[in-house]
């Protein structure tokens, strides 16, 4: 027997699975969960986890194993995963192993056993919250005695965890364009790659003239990790490039590129995360259901004198989906139209974004 006990003491038993250290060790993060019914191995390869305990809301979860083709990044940063059934069998004759075999390798404890509909409907009544595994609710009790909110905000922002190390290309016949990987998915490089482009990615720090000495022909912001009002030097950075060359923001690039141009984000209650968030294109009407993974949103009424104009809209609660910069070629969205795991009708926002590099530099 083991224990999810949030900040505010609300426990929820569970057995435990993967790797515990065991002792007085704790397990602890922001508890989040995703409403997708499948996906699960591109769930807890994105780096948009960081940081966070993740809670499945579908009741079975491992159930075609583990394929490592099918990760979105090389490392992972999540801190645990909480789920109902754990599959324990290798799942397709082509696995190359089970979701536990995967996170005992990557250091990923769990929870298995838990009522995850009881946690899911606490989180969405309550907000999200912090909290924490341990063996013994002993341990949750003394812990939460003494903990502060440092304990679960690092002093190194996650997405200078995420970020890759050094600068790389991934070759391509078409225009250059430059990447900033605020914790990329690899999808969205796949989405960029099948297009044609060869990409020049960069690490979150890099100095906007470093990548415009690339002389690149567009300049693409990636999904990212934690709270982006914590990162006001890349949001500056990034506003030195508004009106230097084409732009596409993504998920923590959308919310970065907003900061750029003097919008501010705040904290959803309980976040957005699945593939069946229904979200309507305002120049069309055309309303489609869309992935999402994240916690903060752009403020509306901030966007007020900056620039942009509301482009996508989040029919469930109203906030911005996506934005259009009325002078400069600079275009953003909240949802990830790259998927993995979710629908794939959204990626016309790469083909849009296409057009406007023709527009600006000829036919590719």
């Amino acid at each position: 027997m083991a224990w999810l006990v949030l900040s505010d003491g609300k426990a929820f038993e569970g057995e435990k699975f993967g790797p515990w250290i065991g002792g007085d060790h704790v397990i602890k993060g922001e508890v989040v969960f995703n409403t997708s019914m499948c996906g699960y191995q591109e769930m807890i390869t994105d780096l948009s986890y960081a940081g966070q305990i993740l809670t499945f809301t579908h009741p079975q979860i491992g159930n075609y194993g583990w394929h490592n083709e099918e990760s979105e990044a090389d490392k992972v940063l999540l801190k645990g995963i909480i789920v109902r059934e754990l599959s324990a069998g290798e799942g397709s004759l082509h696995a190359d192993g089970s979701l536990e075999d995967f996170c005992m390798q990557q250091n990923i404890p769990g929870l298995k056993g838990v009522d995850t509909r009881a946690l899911t409907r606490y989180i969405r009544n309550n907000g999200t919250m912090p909290g924490i595994m341990v063996e013994e609710l002993e341990q949750a009790a003394a812990f939460w005695q003494k903990s502060t909110p440092q304990d679960f905000d690092p002093e190194k922002h996650w997405v200078y965890q995420a970020t890759s190390d050094e600068e790389y290309v991934i070759p391509g016949n078409g225009p250059e364009l430059a990447v900033l990987d605020l914790g990329a998915k690899k999808n969205i490089l796949r989405c960029l790659q099948k297009r044609g482009y060869r990409l020049h990615v960069f690490p979150a720090g890099t100095p906007s003239q470093k990548i415009m000495e690339l002389r690149p022909q567009g300049l693409v912001l990636s999904n990212g990790p934690g709270d982006p009002a914590r990162l006001p030097e890349i949001a500056e950075n990034m506003g030195k490039l508004i009106a230097e060359l084409p732009i596409m923001g993504i998920c923590m690039g959308h919310q970065i590129m907003a900061m750029a141009a003097g919008a501010s984000t705040y904290k959803l209650p309980f976040g957005h995360r699945g593939g069946n968030h229904p979200v309507q294109n305002k120049e069309t009407g055309k309303v489609t259901m869309t992935s999402q993974n994240h916690g903060y949103a752009v403020s509306e009424e901030s966007l007020r004198g900056t620039g942009f104009n509301i482009m996508y809209a989040n029919l469930n609660d109203g906030t911005v989906e996506g934005l259009k910069h009325e002078k400069y070629p600079v275009l953003t969205v909240q949802y990830h139209p790259e998927a993995a795991p979710g629908p794939e009708e959204n990626d016309e926002i790469f083909d849009r974004f296409a057009e406007i590099l023709n527009a600006k530099w000829g036919e590719m």
